[in-house]
């Protein structure tokens, strides 16, 4: 990363589509702007429909602004193949869904796995623990040690999430995407997973955006914007 700079720069980033019926293109997204620096915590609130997940998408290589720019360590997102960015979304993002989209046949220990499978930098690049080493720590760390070998089937909702959590954790990315993490959750797992992300974000200094519509965890990242008719806008903390 460029010395000062931050991890994740978002310059005038506008996202529209055609309007099927030939009218207008609908302006998801309006010119925002956005930067993140690294281990810091962002929670984006807003609307349905107000553009929160396609934000979330453009940063995390899963789909292209119509324009503006997207930086992650100083390097402009859109100038990079479909290979490269494969290799930055398995290296350097972690992503934690709404759904946990666990492989149903695979233990929970395979599941976290599975992402090192990609990576072209086999062990750590630190050289201080390879990768199962890592799952079973961080699978310890959030309450899963007796859980290894179980299929995602036989854990609870909030269990399941936690499993995802590692597994978006577990090749040391710089920037941990979350889109609704706690949306299919009760208010008691959502409450302990909340509190995780908190946790983890500390611990692993990586860089988390959480998109949300619960207010209370939006309140515990430590910062929040509002994104309303395309355009995105900080938000007091309480």
């Amino acid at each position: 990363m460029p010395q000062g700079g931050p991890l994740l720069r978002l310059t005038n980033v506008t996202k529209q589509y055609d309007s099927p019926d030939s009218a207008a293109p609908i302006k998801v997204l309006d010119g925002v702007s956005l930067e993140v620096a690294t281990a810091e915590s962002v929670a984006v609130i807003g609307p349905s429909g107000s553009g929160k997940s396609t934000l979330l998408q453009i940063i995390g290589t899963l789909d292209r602004a119509t324009s503006g720019e997207v930086t992650l360590n100083g390097r402009d997102l859109s100038r990079l193949g479909d290979d490269q960015l494969a290799d930055v979304r398995n290296q350097e993002i972690g992503f934690v869904f709404q759904f946990h989209y666990l492989l149903p046949q695979c233990s929970v220990l395979e599941n976290v796995l599975v992402p090192t499978l990609g990576t072209r930098r086999p062990g750590n690049p630190n050289g201080s623990e390879n990768a199962l080493a890592r799952a079973n720590r961080l699978l310890a760390r959030v309450g899963l040690a007796h859980r290894l070998s179980h299929r995602p089937g036989q854990l609870s909702g909030g269990e399941r999430q936690r499993v995802a959590v590692v597994r978006a954790l577990i090749n040391r990315p710089q920037l941990v995407l979350a889109d609704e993490p706690t949306g299919s959750l009760d208010h008691a797992s959502a409450q302990q997973l909340a509190q995780l992300l908190i946790e983890l974000n500390r611990e692993e200094s990586a860089a988390l955006i959480v998109v949300t519509h619960a207010l209370d965890l939006a309140r515990r990242m430590g910062r929040t914007f509002e994104l309303m008719d395309g355009r995105l806008a900080p938000q007091e903390q309480a």
